[in-house]
């Protein structure tokens, strides 16, 4: 299915007739990132998991622009308009969760609630944010390096020593999370990191304070630079909570996914909002 430059690959699955929880995965993933959760989820949710631009399957079509955020948003409010999908829950993960947010904070009347797993309203300033840039861009090149299936594996192994993740490298599946991860085209991460990493987006952090949307953010025990950034969402942001999820870093779906799918399941299907 093709809209305006965005050839998304998607696939539903769980009970149509129950509430529906569209799922964003961060980045290098693609639509099998929540696969296990969806397991535990698919009996009470109906869930739409999506391949984002420069991710597994999904083909951009038209120019580098179409990877930026702003447009990657209006393509996916579009997807949802061809679905016929009026309004939905929301989960995001790290890229993902900027992206989801962004989708809460511009298109407030299509989400009931939003769940942001090790995410951020992007960089305050402008200096950070020109820093963030340069620093992806060295990403972004080595990813265009990349040639040999042992530079990817080599590239990711690298990329998962990063703090954040804390001891993911030591869970029993982290073969699988790299498998998956080497099923997306490193040139296309690279157009990725460059149009939506965290440098490139627009920051959210003065919006948050106008959100209408109840979001649950949750972040890793191991991730202390997430935990920091989440509060301080907190303390802006009325409608939202802060949950930190033990024996995780960055990842928490992967790392402790029945924490993960137990604290969306409750907030998603509790009767009452947060006031």
């Amino acid at each position: 299915m093709i809209l305006a430059n965005y050839k998304y690959h998607y696939y539903l699955r769980g009970i149509p007739n129950r509430p529906l929880i569209i799922f964003l995965h961060g980045f290098m993933g693609n639509c099998h990132e929540f696969e296990e959760a969806i397991q535990l989820l698919e009996r009470d949710f109906n869930c739409l998991v999506i391949d984002l631009p420069g991710h597994g399957q999904t083909q951009i079509l038209g120019s580098d622009e179409c990877y930026q955020m702003t447009n990657t948003a209006l393509s996916l409010i579009n997807l949802l308009d061809y679905l016929k999908i009026s309004k939905g829950l929301l989960v995001g993960y790290s890229m993902g969760g900027r992206l989801a947010l962004y989708l809460a904070l511009h298109f407030h009347h299509r989400f009931t609630k939003v769940v942001l797993e090790s995410a951020s309203p992007g960089l305050p300033t402008e200096v950070k944010r020109l820093e963030r840039v340069k620093h992806d861009e060295q990403i972004a090149r080595k990813l265009n390096r990349i040639v040999e299936e042992s530079d990817w594996i080599s590239f990711l192994s690298t990329w998962y020593s990063q703090s954040i993740f804390g001891n993911i490298k030591n869970h029993p599946q982290f073969q699988q999370l790299i498998e998956i991860r080497l099923k997306n085209n490193p040139k296309e991460l690279a157009k990725s990191l460059r149009m939506m990493g965290t440098g490139f987006q627009p920051s959210l952090w003065e919006k948050l304070q106008d959100n209408t949307i109840p979001l649950l953010l949750l972040a890793g025990e191991y991730d202390e630079k997430f935990i920091d950034i989440n509060t301080e969402m907190v303390n802006i942001c009325k409608l939202s909570q802060l949950k930190v999820i033990r024996n995780a870093g960055h990842n928490i779906h992967f790392e402790n996914t029945v924490a993960f799918v137990e604290n969306i399941r409750q907030f998603f299907l509790e009767a009452k909002s947060m006031k």
